[in-house]
C-alpha cells in the first residue's frame, strides 16, 4: 500500500487538473473570462485551495485552458499563407477563426488580451497576427483586398462576431459564417469605393515586422 501511495496521489494530482480545465473550458465558452475562480472549483468538484495550487491566477489557468484553440488558430492561419491565391487565402482565415471564435466566447476574450507572463500564448498570437499581416499585404498586391486595410480592422471583425448571440451554438455558427461572408464583401477591393474612417488602434500585439512563418 505504501508503495502504491505516491503514484495514486499523482493520477489524483492529474485527474483534478483535467478536472479543472474542463471545468473551465466548459464555463469561459459559454460566458466568457469573468467567471470567479472559486465558481469554476465548484464546477469542477474540487476546493478553492485546489485550484490555486494548479493555477495559482486566472492567468495561468486562461492560458493552459486556451492552448488548444490558440493551435487551432495558428493552423488556420498556416493554411491561409500557404494558398497559392493570397485573396482565398485571406477570405479561407476570416471565415475559419470567426467560426472557431464563436464556438467558444472566452476565446476571443483571450485572443485579445495581454498576458506577459504567458510566453507561449502571446508567441503563437503574435506570429499568427504577423502572418495574417503577410497575408493581407499579398492579397493588396494582387488587388482584391481593399489597400485601406490594416491589421485593427480584423480585431474588430472579431470583436464584433464576438457580439453574436443566438439561440444554440448552432445558430451561433451560423450567425457567425453570415457575418464572416458579410465581412468580407466589405473587405473587397471595389474600384470607386469611399475610402474607411480614421483606424482605431483595437490589437493588443501588433506584428513586430518579423518574417512570417513558413508554413509548416
Amino acid at each position: 500500500m505504501t508503495d502504491r501511495l505516491p503514484h495514486t496521489l499523482r493520477s489524483d494530482a492529474r485527474d483534478n487538473r483535467e478536472r479543472i480545465l474542463d471545468a473551465a473550458r466548459t464555463v469561459f465558452a459559454a460566458e466568457g473570462l469573468d467567471v470567479p475562480l472559486r465558481e469554476i472549483a465548484r464546477r469542477a468538484g474540487v476546493g478553492p485551495a485546489t485550484l490555486y495550487r494548479r493555477f495559482p491566477t486566472k492567468e495561468m489557468l486562461v492560458t493552459e485552458a486556451f492552448t488548444d484553440q490558440m493551435r487551432a488558430c495558428y493552423a488556420v492561419v498556416d493554411e491561409g499563407l500557404a494558398d497559392p491565391d493570397p485573396w482565398h487565402g485571406f477570405c479561407l482565415v476570416i471565415e475559419r477563426i470567426c467560426e472557431l471564435h464563436a464556438r467558444d466566447r472566452g476565446f476571443t476574450a483571450a485572443f485579445m488580451s495581454t498576458f506577459p507572463n504567458a510566453v507561449d500564448f502571446a508567441a503563437i498570437r503574435g506570429d499568427s497576427l504577423n502572418s495574417i499581416a503577410e497575408l493581407a499585404r499579398r492579397a493588396k498586391d494582387a488587388g482584391h483586398l481593399r489597400p485601406d486595410f490594416v491589421l485593427d480592422d480584423l480585431i474588430l471583425v472579431l470583436q464584433a462576431n464576438s457580439g453574436i448571440h443566438a439561440t444554440s451554438p448552432a445558430a451561433q455558427v451560423a450567425a457567425s459564417r453570415r457575418f464572416a461572408a458579410l465581412a468580407i464583401q466589405a473587405l473587397r477591393a471595389s474600384p470607386g469605393a469611399p475610402p474607411l474612417p480614421p483606424v482605431a488602434q483595437l490589437a493588443p500585439a501588433v506584428p513586430t515586422g518579423q518574417p512570417p512563418r513558413v508554413p509548416r
